[in-house]
């Protein structure tokens, strides 16, 4: 691109400039300040005051070990000590039958306090009739009344406990501790007639029930009965049938007897062979148990004993000692005589035995048969016992609760499964309004907001910005202007003061440093051959090629040269770009061709912050092109804001594809502000040996401005370029 290029578009935000705005406006802020803080405390000294006062209510199990129903009961199967059953009993705390009752018995109803129609002042009355707000009279007083209690009611559970809060407000310090008090005590009577009620229930219910099975139970007993008697079903010992009994009783007989003849047997035989062998019978314990042969044994001591103290004094064949051993031989024939007598009778036994248990395995055989008989039977004995059983223990179950129940309603002991372990007292001090924190509060706030109010006003304002000191030129191919000609009478005096009021706004830049002006340049492609001007369609065609997003037209003759830019701008913009014109004139001689007015807000507005963007900008009504006009506010007022140039400029080349700007018969210096990166710089040259055509070349080109184009205002075709593709960000 050719033109004077300029980089770094960056502005700083001056900080000193920015806060230094709160001491300029300290009055301001000082003052409202003053009032806002004064109208809060007004507020809150005039502000009625409001008491709370709460009571708080554990949910607990009241029975204790020796009163419950059921002892062995688990206590923590109770659903209402689980989280769920809590949180039911806040709602039943803040039913409407329960705070309809609390109301009746503190009488409520007749407060101001609670009934918004009788406390309904003028303005109130005049929402009403304005359909503002809804008439209270339509509901009823008790509506009402228990409205403005659920306001002032707030009943919530503690977190991860089973305590209830029931906590009220009022402007009387004795009601708000006596509501949250009655409506415990209201919810704690509730709790105890339901249990009252539910116990009755209970007894009414039992009654008949237990009538019935009375009845069933007597019924059931008698068919076990009748059963019994018909199948012939002797209950003997222990509860069991009287053939099983005996059946029983005759194996363990059999079992003895068999034993016994066993014995007798194994005693005879062993005695037997004794007897036969001719051992000693004195090991035999059927021997030594009989009393003869035990007087015999004595008396062959007693012989054994005579013979041998006889022996001592007399021999052998002493007749004395011969009559011992006579005795002695007789005796122990008698006692192998007893012990066969002895095997007779044990032989005897074992017959008599063995006869027996042949008897009784008879009759063991009969029983046997009788009993296989009676079990048949006890299994259906069996089944109507179960079902006389399962009645009277139903029976007797239904009677200890009917006893428990009607012990229970004629005691009147049915305590509430809470209580309240924190009353409500009458709170000294109100909750609201607390002058100092609200005095504090709106005196803080209001300064903060003051303050940020101050600021971003300064901020928006452009006031607190300065564009960054680190601009640098870069150097382009210079266009070659053409020869200065004999100069033209010069504008009247008057007429340049006008201009020059007009870019006041645009001639507080710095000096930038200035680069060498080369004296060769070369002439433009599309320049014809006897005129250096460009046609408005070259110049456009060269303002999309080379992709300028900054367009600078000056107009050293004065108005007429402005339809150059207004030209150029709707060239392009009917190539396809988004164009934008920014009118710069003392006059509006480029606006107003297109608005066909001057008096619309424009740039001056926006720099004296007297209008947005959105106000400024105003589309072309022959084109597609968006103009700038040039404003309607105080030049000088808008000069005051004249670094705020730059921003806008950035900010317009950002929404546009091209920013045309014509400035009129502007100078080097006064373009400053507008030139960026990417600017091409034009003059409108309407005649080319006008004096002043030549003096703003020079001026350019003393400037630093190189690459130059002129251009001729005239009618021209839309280019026929390709539609660039850039477009803003």
């Amino acid at each position: 691109m050719s033109g004077a290029q300029v980089r770094g578009n960056d502005v700083d935000v001056d900080l000193g400039t920015l806060f230094a705005s709160i001491l300029r406006s300290w009055m301001l802020i000082l003052g409202v300040v003053l009032a806002v803080t004064a109208l809060a405390f007004v507020v809150a000294w005039l502000a009625t005051p409001h008491y709370r006062a709460e009571t708080r209510l554990l949910i607990e199990t009241r029975e204790s070990i020796y009163t419950r129903p059921n002892p062995t009961g688990d206590q923590s199967n109770n659903p209402n000590l689980d989280e769920e059953g809590v949180t039911s009993q806040v709602e039943v705390i803040g039913s409407s039958d329960l705070l309809k009752q609390v109301a009746e018995k503190l009488g409520l109803g007749k407060l101001k306090e609670f009934d918004e129609q009788a406390n309904m002042g003028m303005f109130g009355r005049l929402m009403v009739i304005a359909g503002l707000k809804s008439d209270p009279g339509e509901l009823a007083a008790e509506d009402r009344v228990l409205k403005t209690m659920r306001e002032k009611l707030r009943v919530y559970r503690v977190e991860r406990s089973r305590v209830i809060v029931v906590e009220f407000s009022s402007e009387d310090p004795k009601l708000a501790a006596d509501v949250p008090n009655a409506i415990a005590d209201a919810y704690l009577g509730l709790q105890k007639d339901a249990k009252l009620q539910s116990n009755a229930d209970a007894t009414q219910w039992l009654e008949p029930e237990i009538a019935d099975l009375r009845e069933k139970v007597k019924q059931a007993e008698a068919r076990v009965a009748e059963f019994r008697a018909q199948s012939d079903l002797m209950i003997g010992q222990n509860d069991s049938a009287l053939a099983t009994q005996q059946l029983a009783e005759m194996s363990t007989e059999l079992s003895r007897v068999r034993a016994a003849r066993a014995t007798a047997e194994a005693n005879a035989q062993s005695l037997r062979q004794a007897i036969d062998n001719g051992a000693s019978l004195a090991a035999m314990p059927d021997v030594l148990a009989s009393p003869l042969i035990q007087r015999l044994r004595e008396r062959e001591v007693q012989l054994n004993a005579d013979i041998a103290d006889l022996s001592t004094t007399l021999l052998d064949g002493h007749p004395r000692i011969k009559a011992l051993r006579s005795q002695l031989a007789d005796l122990d024939g008698q006692i192998r005589g007893e012990a066969r007598k002895i095997l007779q009778g044990l032989e005897t036994q074992a017959k008599t035995s063995q006869l027996r248990e042949q008897k009784l395995i008879q009759n063991l055989n009969v029983v046997k048969a009788e009993s296989a008989r009676v079990g048949d039977k006890e299994v259906d004995l069996r089944a109507l016992e179960r079902e006389a059983t399962a009645q009277r223990e139903l029976l007797e179950s239904y009677l200890t609760r009917y006893r428990e129940a009607s012990s229970r309603s004629e005691r009147s002991y049915l305590p509430a499964d809470a209580r309240i372990f924190s009353r409500a007292s009458v709170p000294a001090e109100p909750y609201f309004p607390k002058i100092l924190p609200i005095v504090s509060a709106a005196f803080v706030g209001s300064l903060l907001i003051m303050a940020i109010v101050v600021l971003l006003r300064e901020l928006f304002s452009g006031r607190a910005m300065r564009p960054a000191q680190n601009v640098a030129f870069e150097p382009v191919e210079r266009v070659a202007m053409p020869p200065v000609a004999e100069p033209r009478p010069a504008p009247s005096r008057a007429r340049m003061e006008a201009v020059e009021a007009a870019r006041a706004a645009t001639s507080s830049q710095p000096e930038l440093p200035e680069r060498p002006v080369q004296p060769q340049t070369a002439v433009p492609r599309r320049a014809a051959a006897n005129d250096k001007r460009l046609s408005v369609n070259s110049a456009a065609e060269h303002i999309i090629a080379g992709g300028v997003s900054r367009a600078v037209f000056l107009s050293p003759e004065g108005d007429e040269g402005a339809a150059s830019a207004v030209a150029v701008a709707r060239e392009v913009s009917d190539a396809g770009l988004r164009v934008l014109l920014l009118d710069l004139t003392s006059s509006g001689a480029a606006s107003a061709p297109m608005l066909d007015t001057t008096d619309l807000p424009g740039i001056t507005d926006l720099l004296a912050s007297e209008a947005q963007f959105a106000d400024v900008i105003h589309a072309d009504l022959y084109s597609d092109c968006h103009v700038i006009p040039a404003g309607t506010a105080n030049p000088a007022r808008a000069m005051r804001a004249a670094d705020r140039l730059p921003i806008i400029m950035d900010s317009l080349t950002t929404a546009y594809d091209v920013v045309v700007v014509e400035c009129g018969p502007a100078d080097a210096e006064g373009i400053r502000r507008l030139v960026a990166h990417g600017t091409q710089v034009l003059v409108s040259a309407l005649e080319l040996q006008d004096r002043a055509i030549g003096a703003t070349a020079a001026n350019l080109a003393e400037g630093g401005y190189e690459g130059v184009l002129l251009v001729r205002p005239g009618e021209a075709q839309p280019p026929q370029a390709p539609r660039p593709t850039r477009s803003a960000a």
